[in-house]
């Protein structure tokens, strides 16, 4: 499959398939008064598919929220998400970061995914190609001086290596993503790893029932960041598991995900990115 297909088969399929069948409790958000749909971004020689959202009306240069994929790419949670993130004032923006490597939707289980597209993907390549995506957003009408960054499962670690990797970044939130592991070509280093280069203000949304990122991995993140002295904050919630804001899986704990998306709304209004 082309590139340039990419996201336009996760749309058409709307679900990633390795997920399927999809919950009742999946939400999709009003788009009446935002405006959004796929695009397209220039990185490192060619075009990465991305899905944005954005309100349709806005005076001056809108706050900027990078979305980064769970495992399964850019399906139509994540394209939700974006869209909660537009009618709260963002522009937000998701980038298929599989692109180079394969589609998602050619996977139908999460073990054959991970080792068969995830585990291919390079920090690096990712690092590189989020900075094309900050680019792309402040060409398109955001605003250089409030940008952030979001990101679940997968993306939740991206997120703590970007906000380590770009300076740009004024705050981040990451939801259950790993932060111990071991180390490869690909994955060279883990967030406790870059606890002592964050350079923006970062907080770690987390599920005490997670079975894929236990306490103690937890509590050696909250260490690292002490002794870094880093702005980060870490919350864990009692009756979570793992993918607790995956409103479209079982997984899906209604109190914890509102509460986690109030507090990433806080978050990012007190590092100054905000409406």
């Amino acid at each position: 499959m082309k590139n340039e297909q990419i996201l336009a088969s996760s749309s058409a399929t709307a679900w990633a398939t390795a997920v399927t069948p999809v919950a009742a409790t999946a939400i999709h958000t009003d788009s009446s008064a935002i405006q959004s749909g796929p695009t397209s971004v220039a990185t490192q020689g060619e075009n990465m598919p991305a899905w944005y959202a954005r309100p349709k009306a806005a005076n001056g240069p809108l706050p900027v929220v990078l979305v980064v994929q769970e495992i399964f790419g850019v399906h139509a949670h994540i394209e939700d998400i974006c869209r909660r993130l537009a009618v709260a004032g963002y522009l937000a923006v998701a980038p298929e970061l599989y692109f180079r490597q394969g589609d998602p939707n050619d996977y139908d289980d999460i073990p054959t995914l991970l080792t068969g597209l995830v585990s291919k993907v390079p920090d690096k390549q990712v690092l590189a190609d989020l900075d094309h995506v900050t680019n792309w957003a402040l060409k398109h009408g955001g605003d250089k001086n409030k940008i952030g960054i979001t990101g679940f499962c997968w993306g939740g670690r991206i997120t703590w290596l970007y906000a380590a990797h770009n300076p740009q970044v004024s705050a981040g939130v990451a939801w259950y993503g790993k932060l111990v592991g071991d180390k490869s070509l690909n994955q060279p280093k883990h967030p406790v790893d870059v606890a002592v280069d964050l350079s923006a203000p970062v907080l770690g949304l987390y599920g005490a029932l997670d079975d894929s990122i236990p306490q103690d991995s937890i509590e050696s993140m909250r260490q690292a960041l002490r002794a870094a002295n880093a702005q980060a904050e870490i919350v864990v919630y009692p009756e979570a598991g793992h993918a607790f804001n995956a409103d479209y899986r079982a997984s899906y704990h209604e109190a914890s995900a509102k509460d986690g998306w109030q507090r990433m709304l806080a978050w990012f209004a007190q590092a100054g990115v905000a409406p």
